[in-house]
């Protein structure tokens, strides 16, 4: 396969390992709610990731923005499913999918225009590399399978311990 081929596959299983992953350090740290979960990553990673709420531009349910001594995951003021977003923008950060440098996404525009702009990027990253694409998929996936385990753990009744079984089974 060459390079490109490889970057733009799309593996069930690289998503499933990074589910499994994260859910092992949140194992190790007792977290069993998704924001727990957010902290435990950032505590293993040893950088910061904060959760904060804007308002952002049409069709945007939430960012994840690079500053060079911290994460931030910001999401829109009125969303639909805030867990699962902020369970997508984490699979962002896992992946160290690249993102739009903070400055870069917080000049003062309309949000119209950074609409616009949102899209254009997005489509020609698309013509050019399918990387926006992929990582895209990669974070849906991630946080369908993260939300859908973490339900599993509550719904079991006690987290970490079902999440210790889970793991010895395999």
């Amino acid at each position: 396969m060459t390079e490109s081929r490889i970057q733009g596959h799309r593996s069930y299983r690289r998503v499933a390992a990074a589910v499994d992953a994260v859910c092992a350090v949140a194992g190790d740290f007792d977290a069993t709610t998704l924001d727990e979960v957010v902290l435990a990553i950032s505590a293993e990673r040893r950088r910061p990731i904060e959760i904060a709420s804007a308002q952002l531009g049409p069709g945007v349910c939430g960012q994840r923005r690079s500053y060079p001594e911290k994460d931030v995951i910001v999401l829109a003021q009125a969303l639909p499913s805030r867990e699962h977003t902020l369970a997508h923008e984490l699979g962002h950060i896992v992946f160290d999918h690249p993102g739009e440098a903070a400055a870069d996404v917080v000049l003062e525009a309309s949000d119209d225009l950074i609409a616009y702009m949102l899209s254009q990027r997005s489509h020609q990253q698309i013509v050019d590399l399918g990387e926006d694409e992929r990582a895209e998929w990669e974070a849906e996936t991630f946080a369908s399978m993260l939300m859908t385990r973490l339900r599993v753990f509550h719904s079991r009744g006690a987290g970490v311990s079902v999440l210790r079984f889970d793991e010895a089974l395999g």
